[in-house]
């Protein structure tokens, strides 16, 4: 494995072993595609937890040969927030980190900031947000799993997906889900606050 890759993943190590369930696809995929062996399959899936079986598959990737990244990263399609986020990390440049977006970009007024957002208005937003709504929702808190389960529950209607994993939120939350804090996870996305104007104004 290449070092940069090598690095990266040593870096994430513990960000991927909180997002990825590497029993269902990636694990059997990596088999398939002759990056693990039967022995090494049968040593991830002895792990007790999810966590512990990310792990013992981060530790046997860097020996697997150069084709072991890439492969990682085709892997990767049900949880496209964290092979995006790695990607990015690829293309970015070793350097001072660029400052965040501050809730100065957004117009809302403090009284709208504080507010916990309502159904309607949590509707409005899952039909707007896009593609990047994974990456919102798991800076919210929402786990892998609970994300998986949001599409599996509906697995017709992204809009419905998005919905359900707000709700989950706000649910969870309580009096801390305020729109402020759906603009901090915005901009973590790289979405403009603007969106929630459209949203709440």
């Amino acid at each position: 494995m290449d070092p940069e890759h090598r690095a990266l993943l040593r870096t994430h190590r513990l960000y991927l072993s909180g997002q990825l369930l590497v029993s269902d696809s990636i694990v059997p995929f990596l088999y398939q595609e002759d990056v693990l062996t039967e022995a090494q399959v049968e040593d991830i899936q002895s792990q007790p937890t999810d966590t512990r079986r990310t792990l013992r598959l981060l530790d046997l990737l860097p020996s697997r040969g150069p084709r072991a990244f890439p492969l990682f990263l085709r892997a990767l399609e049900d949880f496209s927030w964290v092979r995006d986020r790695l990607l990015l990390e690829l293309r970015t440049p070793p350097g001072p980190a660029p400052a965040a977006s501050s809730t100065d970009e957004c117009r809302l007024p403090d009284s709208l900031l504080q507010k916990v957002p309502s159904d309607r208005d949590l509707s409005r937003l899952a039909s707007r947000i896009g593609a990047e709504w994974e990456a919102v929702l798991m800076d919210l808190g929402l786990s892998a799993e609970d994300l998986f389960r949001c599409r599996s529950d509906n697995a017709l209607s992204t809009q419905a997906a998005v919905l359900s994993a707000l709700i989950l939120w706000r649910r969870r939350e309580g009096r801390r889900a305020t729109v402020q804090r759906l603009v901090q996870s915005l901009n973590v996305a790289q979405i403009h606050p603007s969106l929630l104007e459209d949203v709440l104004m």
